[in-house]
């Protein structure tokens, strides 16, 4: 991706802003154990503004017009030495040519640079609490700034606020760069849930499964994934955020699969439920039947204008039709609603926002208080589910120990939708063709 979008996009954050100075590191390295530290992902707020990938950096951003911003990046020198052992550095002189920025420093002359920065302004955006190293390395900037203009009886430090609701409601209208790294995060992440199907058999473990999504996500071109895969197979598709994976998968059983590749930094999250053996059983068909309608009817109620949550109430009024047809519920289905009588097997949300994060960035609240509408842009998930616990003795034996998510992401266009993920199965007759190694 070339630089413009990047300023483009600081730009737009710094008019939301007004006037002041932008403080932002990206996410610090982390230790795994011992000096092994984890894999670096730079913050998604961060990349989002600069584009770059690189641990220990800054960047320091002012507006000077609606249209034009002067950007300062500050990161780690080159140096031959260590990057032997870590690797290339990008360094300060081919930031600028290649990233777009108007001066790049070392990172070791960051806090003497921010004096004569801040000593100016009287607003800084920064988020306190996010990096606490940083957050003593500025008070004594405040400090130092404090003593030398002691005379003019200066305040202790500028106003700082908070950019992180302002940056966040950039983030959730996508921009062109953004929807096409979505699309292709689809693409690789559909192609992965497609050989899942085709590669589940009884005897292997979860984490097998795991292991061939994950090699077709890292072939087609995801250095990593969106977050960690759910390999949920038989009572194990019951327990929402299920991640140890290690259990054999039996004839006759489901596996709920939840994973998605992130490609350009941006993820894709997709849920499907299939059976191991090839063929769904009786009950099983029961059960996925209604959550695939609820599913159906809460995409249905995707498009511009409407309530964020609308996919949520849609999906309700299918789940409770479902399960009153079932005889799991009894009453009429304005009181079951009002009792909110789902939550005992469809206890999450319908959607969340999607995008650079999984959990993406945006409020669903107005500052009026009432629910965000969408807009063209946003790209939210659409997942009903039901779980009916192994121990739930309310629910008929046939019915214990099923669980089924059914869960694609969704782009609200102009006119309506888009589903990015359907290249996935989910008819169940498609799955099953595809789960016996056939073609859907």
């Amino acid at each position: 991706m070339s630089s413009e979008p990047f300023r483009a996009r600081r730009q737009r954050v710094l008019n939301r802003l007004g006037d002041g100075v932008l403080v932002l590191p990206t996410a610090p390295v982390r230790l795994r154990n011992g000096d092994v530290p984890h894999a670096f992902r730079p913050g998604s707020d961060f990349h989002y503004l600069t584009g770059f990938d690189e641990p220990e950096a800054v960047l320091v951003a002012t507006r000077s017009s609606a249209r034009e911003h002067h950007a300062i990046l500050f990161l780690r020198p080159r140096e031959p030495d260590r990057e032997i052992w870590d690797g290339p550095r990008l360094g300060p002189r081919r930031a600028v040519k290649q990233l777009g920025f108007d001066e790049a420093y070392p990172m070791a002359s960051l806090y003497e640079r921010l004096e004569g920065i801040l000593g100016k302004t009287k607003r800084l955006f920064y988020t306190l609490g996010a990096d606490g190293l940083m957050d003593r390395s500025l008070e004594r900037v405040f400090e130092r700034l404090a003593v030398a203009d002691y005379r003019g009886n200066p305040s202790a430090h500028p106003v700082i606020e908070d950019p992180g609701p302002r940056v966040a409601t950039e983030r959730l209208v996508k921009d062109r760069d953004g929807i096409k790294a979505l699309d292709r995060a689809a693409v690789l992440s559909a192609a992965g849930h497609r050989r899942a199907m085709a590669f589940a058999r009884p005897g292997i473990m979860e984490y097998e499964l795991q292991a061939e999504v994950e090699a077709t996500f890292r072939r087609l071109g995801s250095r990593r994934n969106g977050y960690e895969s759910i390999v949920a197979s038989g009572k194990n598709a019951c327990v929402l955020h299920y991640v140890a994976n290690d259990r054999k998968m039996r004839r006759g059983e489901l596996v709920l699969l939840d994973a998605g590749a992130e490609l350009d930094m941006y993820t894709a999250d997709i849920t499907r439920t299939f059976p191991v053996s090839g063929t769904f059983s009786e009950p099983q068909a029961e059960i996925y039947r209604i959550v695939l309608r609820a599913q159906k009817a809460a995409l249905r109620a995707v498009s511009p204008g409407r309530l964020w949550n609308a996919p949520h109430q849609a999906a309700i009024r299918a789940t409770i039709d479902g399960l009153r047809a079932l005889g799991l519920l009894k009453g009429q289905r304005k009181r079951l609603i009002a009792k909110e009588a789902h939550r005992r097997w469809f206890m999450h949300g319908t959607s969340h926002w999607l995008g650079m994060d999984v959990h993406d960035a945006g409020g669903y609240i107005e500052p009026d208080g009432k629910p965000r509408r969408l807009r063209a842009g946003m790209v939210l998930t659409v997942e009903p589910g039901l779980y009916f616990s192994p121990r739930d003795r309310s629910v008929p034996e046939r019915y214990r120990g099923i669980g089924v998510r059914i869960e694609d992401d969704v782009l609200v266009t102009r006119s309506g939708r888009r589903v990015l993920t359907e290249a996935v199965p989910k008819e169940l007759s498609e799955v099953e063709r595809l789960c016996q190694g056939q073609e859907a």
